[in-house]
């Protein structure tokens, strides 16, 4: 059984000068106890389809099931097994840690001690500050209060909309690993992030830009369908070696990645000598072969879009 079905949803919003397409046709499904991530950069439009799952906006187009029940017509059952992590903290900043933990647990006519065993790893991270504002939690701190509180009346499906956006990479990657724990309990994950490297840590992901879903598929397989090679090129001057690189008779395309330039090629169609020889008034030259990230197939599927 799917956990998530989504079928061909659209979502416009409209101001007045223009209309801005957030999501366009799109289609997902996700299995039950799947992590599933949405990957994609700032206005893409995971946010528009989280808060459609999520119940609190409606679609121009199309329909959304959450474990069998129509996101619009059955969202009072909806809110019952779904716990909700919006992009932004938004928990109440002038309440205490556990006063917004008990306030959470009110509202779902539950309590912290009945499932308490859920949160009790997350919690316990944050129960030496249970008495200061949330507002005054630093950012990884925020993070895990505001899970703990999706978490509090044991949902079945956690929506965490870009939950690692603005948090320290030590607290990154204890969220994961906080996840993959919830998800051995059961729990279906979706999950939306703009960041490429945690693509590898879900089970299966969506890429998506400007509202489109590009692929669909195990990490791994996304990788795979790579057909092209791929060279890391550095040197002293980046603005000028991305000049040249651009400008080579062999490049389908050529971006910064971190401290060098990822150079996109035809498989076998470039000769790594030719490539330096090319490049020879470069000082400190490096050049690498080396194998696809998901964020160079991204960056290549948005070109084919293009």
């Amino acid at each position: 059984m799917n956990a998530i079905e989504i079928i061909n949803i659209s979502k416009t919003y409209k101001s007045k000068t223009k209309t801005i397409t957030a999501l366009n046709n799109i289609s997902l499904e996700i299995k039950e106890g799947e992590l599933f991530g949405l990957i994609g950069p700032d206005g893409a439009g995971k946010s528009s389809l989280f808060r459609i799952l999520a119940t609190v906006l409606l679609p121009d187009v199309g329909s959304a099931k959450i474990l069998n029940y129509d996101v619009i017509k059955n969202f009072k059952n909806i809110r019952k097994l779904i716990g909700y992590m919006p992009g932004r903290f938004s928990l109440y900043q002038d309440l205490s840690v556990e006063e917004n933990l008990k306030f959470f647990a009110t509202i779902f006519e539950t309590t912290i001690e009945e499932n308490y065993d859920l949160i009790s790893d997350i919690y316990k991270q944050i129960e030496p500050f249970k008495n200061r504002r949330a507002g005054k939690l630093s950012g990884g701190m925020k993070q895990k209060l505001a899970l703990s509180c999706a978490l509090i009346h044991k949902p079945k499906i956690l929506l965490l909309d870009e939950p690692t956006t603005g948090v320290d990479p030590v607290s990154r990657k204890e969220f994961w690993e906080i996840l993959k724990k919830l998800k051995s309990q059961g729990i279906t994950i979706l999950v939306s992030t703009p960041y490429m490297d945690e693509a590898n840590l879900c089970d299966r992901i969506a890429l998506i830009q400007n509202g489109k879903i590009l692929d669909v598929d195990l990490p791994e397989n996304i990788v795979n369908k790579f057909d092209k090679d791929i060279f890391s090129v550095a040197s002293d001057n980046m603005f000028l070696l991305l000049n040249d690189l651009r400008n080579y008779s062999h490049t389908l395309s050529c971006f910064a990645f971190g401290d060098s330039h990822h150079l996109v090629i035809e498989r076998n169609k470039a000769d790594e000598n030719l490539l330096i020889q090319y490049l020879s008034r470069h000082k400190n030259l490096s050049v690498k072969k080396i194998e696809p990230t998901i964020e160079d197939c991204f960056m290549q599927m948005l070109q084919s879009e293009n």
